[in-house]
């Protein structure tokens, strides 16, 4: 099977992006509006400089009791993510987010935001390649 390269994924893709200074409402309107889980917030310059989930919403917002209309979403997003580049391979991100944790990664090109990708891009023979390494590595460290 040919190896994927994350511009596969974000080929064609509308990057939502919001300013620092927008609430969390107009962000959660924004993720309401395109059907999506996450956005990134970027610089003026394109830069990625947090990521704000639908988890970040249910665990940063609600759960703490914060006005979503007076809430910027800088307060409330996960600053610095992790990102992946353009030219890196499907295998090697999703090893990423197994390590990290985590469900989404912002691709960049030249330190640039040019997508996102999430754990639902990612079907079919990548999955099964990531898993039958990770069941090796746990069969490893119970021998």
């Amino acid at each position: 099977m040919p190896k994927r390269q994350i511009k596969d994924i974000v080929a064609g893709q509308q990057l939502m992006t919001v300013r620092p200074e927008e609430t969390v409402r107009d962000a959660a309107r924004k993720m309401v509006a395109r059907n999506i889980a996450a956005v990134l917030v970027t610089s003026a310059d394109g830069r990625p400089l947090g990521i704000f989930t639908e988890r970040d919403m249910l665990r940063r917002v609600v759960a703490d009791g914060l006005d979503p209309d007076q809430t910027p979403v800088t307060k409330v997003m996960t600053a610095k993510p992790l990102t992946v580049a353009l030219d890196s391979s499907v295998i090697e991100a999703m090893r990423t987010m197994q390590e990290r944790h985590v469900r989404h990664l912002p691709v960049t090109a030249d330190g640039r935001a040019v997508g996102i990708v999430s754990i639902r891009d990612f079907l079919g023979g990548e999955v099964d390649e990531v898993r039958r390494e990770q069941e090796s590595r746990e069969r490893l460290w119970e021998a």
